[in-house]
C-alpha cells in the first residue's frame, strides 16, 4: 500500500534513499600465507570490490584499521579501487579507525575525502623492512649452515649469516626507491591539501586531529555522522562482507610443517601493531 501510495506523490518531492556501500579494510597488508590474523590483499579483496562498486551506489565508504604491510599489495588495492570509482562514477570516503599508517594510510588515499577520529593514528608515510638473525645462535648451537650459489648477490640478507654493509646499503637503495613511489601517490591523490614538511614523508604519525593540520584527512568524524551529514534525508548504510567458511586452509595454514614459518608471520604483523601501541 504504503509503495502505491509513493508512486502517487511527484518524484521531485520524495526522498531520495542514497545507499552507501561499506568495505571493512581490517589487518596486515600482505600477500596470502600463513595464518596469524586478516590479511588484505589485491586476490582477496577483488570480490568485495566488485561487489561495492555496483552502479546505482551513492558512494563506497572505506572503514580502515590497518598498520601496514606489502607496498606492491596496497598499490594493488588501491590503483583498483580508483579504477572502479573511476568506472562507475561513484565517490569514494575513507573513515580511519584505530589506525591507518603505512600501507594503511596508502589505502586511505584511494578516496575522495579522508575522515578519522581525532585520536586515530595517521601517517607512517615510510618504508620498512624487518626481520631476523641467527647467526650467533648457530654458532653457538654448532650448527652449519650449507649454501650454494650460481650468482654472487643470490644468498644477499640471509638471515643465517651476519649482515654484510653492501648487502645493506643494497635494500636501503630499494627501501628509497618504493618510498618515493608511496610519496608520489600520497602527493598524486592529497594535492595542495598537503602542507610539505620536512617530517611529513619521514616515516612519522600523528593523530587525527594533527593530521588534519598537515593535510592529510579532510576531516573529523565517524562513518554514519559524516555520511549522513553528507546527504542527508534518508541513506542505507550495507556492509560489504566476505563469503563464509575462510578456514585455516583459506588463509594458507594446511600442514604443521608450516608452523614455524605461520609463528614468525604472527609475531611479524604483532610487531606492526605495536609500533602504534596497539
Amino acid at each position: 500500500m504504503f509503495k502505491r501510495l509513493r508512486k502517487l506523490i511527484p518524484a521531485r518531492f520524495r526522498k531520495k534513499t542514497h545507499t552507501i556501500n561499506i568495505v571493512r579494510l581490517e589487518g596486515v597488508i600482505a600477500s596470502e600465507g600463513g595464518i596469524g590474523g586478516k590479511r588484505l590483499n589485491g586476490k582477496s579483496l577483488e570480490p568485495l570490490l566488485k561487489k561495492a562498486f555496483r552502479k546505482g551506489v551513492s558512494g563506497v565508504a572505506l572503514a580502515i584499521n590497518c598498520p601496514g604491510g606489502s607496498p606492491v599489495q596496497s598499490a594493488i588495492i588501491a590503483n583498483r579501487i580508483r579504477a572502479l570509482a573511476a568506472e562507475n562514477k561513484i565517490p569514494v570516503y575513507a573513515f580511519c579507525e584505530d589506525v591507518a599508517a603505512s600501507g594503511g594510510y596508502w589505502l586511505a588515499c584511494a578516496a575522495d575525502e579522508i575522515y578519522a577520529d581525532e585520536n586515530s593514528i595517521i601517517g607512517s608515510i615510510g618504508v620498512i623492512s624487518g626481520g631476523f638473525g641467527f647467526p650467533v645462535a648457530m654458532k653457538k648451537y654448532g650448527i652449519e649452515r650449507r649454501v650454494h650459489t650460481s650468482g654472487e648477490s643470490k644468498s644477499t640478507n640471509d638471515p643465517f649469516k651476519p649482515e654484510k654493509p653492501e648487502d645493506v646499503k643494497k635494500l636501503k637503495a630499494m627501501l628509497s626507491e618504493m618510498h618515493e613511489t608511496f610519496k608520489t601517490e600520497v602527493r598524486a591523490r592529497r594535492k595542495d591539501k598537503l602542507k610539505e614538511s620536512k617530517e611529513l614523508f619521514s616515516g612519522a604519525y600523528w593523530t587525527g586531529r594533527t593530521s588534519i593540520n598537515l593535510g592529510l584527512i579532510d576531516g573529523l568524524g565517524h562513518l554514519n555522522e559524516v555520511l549522513i551529514r553528507k546527504f542527508g534525508g534518508k541513506i542505507d548504510l550495507v556492509e560489504i562482507e566476505a563469503p563464509k567458511g575462510w578456514g585455516l586452509k583459506r588463509l594458507g595454514f594446511s600442514a604443521a610443517t608450516e608452523m614455524p614459518e605461520a609463528v614468525l608471520n604472527t609475531l611479524e604483523q604483532r610487531a606492526l601493531w605495536q609500533r602504534f601501541g596497539l
